[in-house]
């Protein structure tokens, strides 16, 4: 069973998403940024990412910011932890939709793109509730340069089952893929903040979920040497889809 109910506004509230890099410099193995996640709770307190040499998932949920690790454990991070790659946004949801009956993940997702009035512009996406299964994964710690689709060859696969907890994500619109990870990318923590990781696959049983439209795009490009000096002229199109799916 699946219920709606929009918050009616006479437009919709302006809001900003914020990367501190873009996905392509990750896709290339650039995985030492060493931007503090001080930095990064400037701009947001909703969202997802990575840490330093991609040691694990990360996720971020009403300011407080969590690492799952390769090995399954979730960790608390402070602000002066380092990561090259975060996507975050102060999260003011427009809508929510509640679903009350389990659903298979292809459903679930042609659902929420129902919620989701354009393609083209971003949303950022809150699910709480029950699950009926979670297939999550989370990457070891890596060496500088090693492309993405090679470390997550390396990725280790959680499979949870009867868990309550939060999956936070975004959608990107299709002609920013250099940006940020193209339609859904989402991650996901357990109530009990003992479980976690990039959802591969989900069985949602009884859901709230809400979404934010998001008009605006803040980007910050680094200022470190690999960066600088990275050629980015590839199409990683591909790559990524490897390590994301």
């Amino acid at each position: 069973m699946i219920e709606k109910s929009i918050n009616k506004q006479a437009a919709v509230p302006e809001s900003s998403i914020y990367l501190c890099a873009p996905i392509n410099a990750l896709v290339e193995g650039i995985y030492e940024e060493n931007i503090t996640f001080a930095e990064i709770k400037k701009h947001g307190d909703f969202g997802l990412g990575t840490f330093n040499d991609l040691d694990g998932e990360m996720v971020m949920l009403d300011g407080n910011v969590y690492q799952i690790t390769s090995d399954g454990k979730v960790v608390a991070i402070g602000d002066d932890v380092l990561t090259p790659f975060a996507c975050v946004t102060f999260y003011k949801p427009l809508s929510h939709d509640e679903i009350t009956s389990e659903m298979n993940y292809d459903d679930f997702i042609a659902f929420i793109n129902s919620l989701l009035p354009s393609p083209n512009i971003f949303y950022a996406i809150r699910i709480d509730g029950w699950f009926s299964h979670v297939k999550a994964r989370s990457v070891p710690k890596q060496e500088n340069y090693r492309p993405l689709a090679e470390a997550t060859k390396e990725q280790s696969i959680f499979r949870f089952s009867d868990v309550e907890g939060t999956v936070a994500g975004f959608f990107t619109p299709e002609f920013v893929p250099s940006v940020s990870v193209p339609g859904f990318h989402l991650h996901f923590l357990s109530s009990d903040r003992n479980h976690g990781g990039h959802v591969l696959e989900c069985r949602p049983r009884n859901v709230r979920i809400g979404v934010q439209f998001i008009s605006k795009l803040e980007l910050s490009l680094p200022m470190s040497l690999d960066y600088l000096t990275e050629d980015f002229k590839r199409d990683v199109k591909q790559d990524l889809d490897k390590a994301e799916k």
